[in-house]
Formats: structure tokens, C-alpha cells, sequence
């Protein structure tokens, strides 16, 4: 069953002009709430993947931009180039628009046969209809590749990445409907490109913003609060994986951020990467009458006041 088209600033919950910050703070708030190792709720999931979606399109300006100049159809325009001789032609599209529409002089037909094959002829290139309903998709967008091969985009949570899953994916073309049932195999990283035998479709992967970490390949990056007593003394502490919590020894006198940075081998996406932990020594805000006094009694040693 094909899904929806969603308004990505009503999933966030943000007006339509707001800042970046603000879709940020939208993001984190909605993703902590509905990530699946919180929520273990019916349509937490789903809720996290629409999150997600709508969160890595309105971050980046250039995705934003066409998103608001083309609605649902913003991703199907973004790699769209005319052949030679097509100059003329002007393509519009609106938020609210199911599809484009031409203008130009030329041969319309062949012009689409020559981008699309026979096939887009027939579904509308020739008789003056919508020339891409015939390749319309309600869910994972596809972008015109030629008349031997499409690309389609989706998007899987980090978990799925790292430990691999399976995806229905409905086709809807020309001669009517099909769904395929796709595997993402486990360490797939984002941007990594499946190619689909027998169904001339090139998957493109894009992996979700999680909370927890931050991706660069197959390597993950987390943050995790240590004391001041444990950061001069060493110590050890709990750190988060994709395959559960792990103990992790801190050397004496570790610092915070790049130079506090530590390695957990093998720890990373599908076991292929390496998990960084980065230290941020967190200051307590309240103090025992214990706790100021040995505070009080370790700034006199170190000023000797």
C-alpha cells in the first residue's frame, strides 16, 4: 500500500519560515520521543522514520528550497536535465502540485520518448496527459535515469542499517502495479546504492539522523557526560552501542571534546567501523555540603588559597 504524501513542517510541528534552530529543536524533542529504543509503541517506528524524513530534508537549504518549490515532487526535479535541443522547454511545479508542466515548442512526444522509451510514450507523453503518472510514486521518490534504468531513494533508521532489514517496495509503472520485497544487508552505510537485478532500479539507501550518534561511513561518533572525579582519576563508564551497552575504562586526566575522544574497535556500523566516544566532563549544578567541602578543600591545593 502506498503511502502518503506528508507535509514535512507538520510532521516537525514548525511553521513554514521557521529558523533552522528551531527545526533542530523540533527534530531532537520528537526523535527522543518516539526512537524505538524509548518507545516501544505501535507506531513509534513509524512516527521516528517520518520524523526523520522530514528532518533531513528541512536541515539542508538546498533540499528545503526545492521542497518548497515543489512539494511532493521535489525529489523527482532535483537531477532532471533536458537533452540537447530542449532548451526551450520551462518546467513548473507547486507545494500542492501532482506534477509538472510543460511549455516549449519542440516534438513534446518524441522529446519523452527519447528521455523515457516507449513506455512513457504510452503512459501519457503522447497523448497530452501527465507524463510521469504513469511513474509515480506515493512513497520512496524516483528520478529518471534513462529508459533502461531508474533510481529510487529511501530511508531506514540506523538501527536497520547497522543490523539489516527487509522493505516492501511498491512500483508503480505503466503496466500496472507490483511490489518487490527489498533486503538492506546489515552495514549499510548512507548513500550506499543497491542495484535490484531483473528490475533495471538502482536503491539508493539514506540512513536517518539518530540522536544518539553521528555517522561518517561506517564510524560512529557519541557523547557521553563523565565526572570531574572520574575525568582526573579514571574511571569506568556505560556507553551506548547499536548492539546494547558496553563498559568503557577512562584513562586519568581525560579532557573534554577532540581531546577526549576514545576508540571502541569494531563498535561501529555493521561491526565494519570503530564507535568514538567523546568526553564531556558535566560539572554537578547542585552540591552536597560534603561534595563543596572536598570541592573546597581541592581549589585550595590548586591555588593555595
Amino acid at each position: 500500500m502506498a503511502v502518503k504524501f506528508q507535509d514535512y513542517y507538520q510532521t516537525l510541528g514548525v511553521p513554514r519560515d521557521a529558523t533552522a534552530e528551531q527545526i533542530q529543536r523540533a527534530y531532537r524533542k520528537l526523535a527522543k520521543q518516539y526512537h524505538p529504543d524509548r518507545n516501544k509503541g505501535l507506531e513509534a517506528e513509524s512516527k521516528f522514520k517520518q520524523v526523520s524524513e522530514a528532518y533531513e530534508v528541512l536541515k539542508d537549504p538546498a533540499k528545503r528550497q526545492r521542497y518548497d518549490q515543489l512539494g511532493e515532487n521535489w525529489q523527482a526535479g532535483q537531477e532532471f536535465r533536458p537533452p540537447p535541443g530542449f532548451e526551450g522547454f520551462e518546467f513548473r511545479g507547486g507545494p500542492n502540485a501532482h506534477g509538472f508542466s510543460f511549455h516549449g515548442g519542440g516534438q513534446f512526444s518524441d522529446f519523452f520518448e527519447a528521455l523515457f522509451g516507449q513506455h512513457m510514450r504510452r503512459a501519457g507523453g503522447a497523448s497530452g496527459g501527465d507524463p510521469f503518472a504513469g511513474f509515480a510514486h506515493q512513497h520512496d521518490h524516483f528520478r529518471g535515469r534513462g529508459p533502461q534504468e531508474q533510481e529510487a531513494a529511501i530511508t531506514v533508521s540506523l538501527h536497520e542499517a547497522h543490523h539489516g532489514c527487509s522493505r516492501s517496495l511498491q512500483l508503480q509503472g505503466p503496466d500496472g502495479n507490483k511490489t518487490i520485497e527489498v533486503q538492506i544487508p546489515p552495514a549499510t552505510k548512507p548513500g550506499q546504492k543497491i542495484r535490484l537485478r531483473g528490475q533495471h532500479l538502482l536503491l539508493k539507501v539514506n540512513v536517518a539522523p539518530d540522536p544518539r550518534f553521528s555517522i561518517d561511513g561506517h564510524n560512529l561518533t557519541t557523547e557521553i557526560a563523565v565526572s570531574p572525579a572520574t575525568a582526573a582519576l579514571g574511571g569506568e563508564v556505560d556507553v551506548p552501542t547499536l548492539d546494547g551497552d558496553v563498559t568503557l575504562t577512562v584513562p586519568p586526566g581525560a579532557t573534554s571534546g577532540g581531546g577526549g575522544k576514545l576508540r571502541l574497535k569494531g563498535k561501529g556500523l555493521g561491526g565494519k567501523g570503530d564507535l568514538f566516544v567523546r568526553l564531556r566532563i558535566a560539572v554537578p549544578k547542585t552540591l552536597t555540603d560534603e561534595q563543596r567541602k572536598l570541592y573546597e578543600q581541592l581549589k585550595k591545593l590548586d591555588t593555595g588559597k
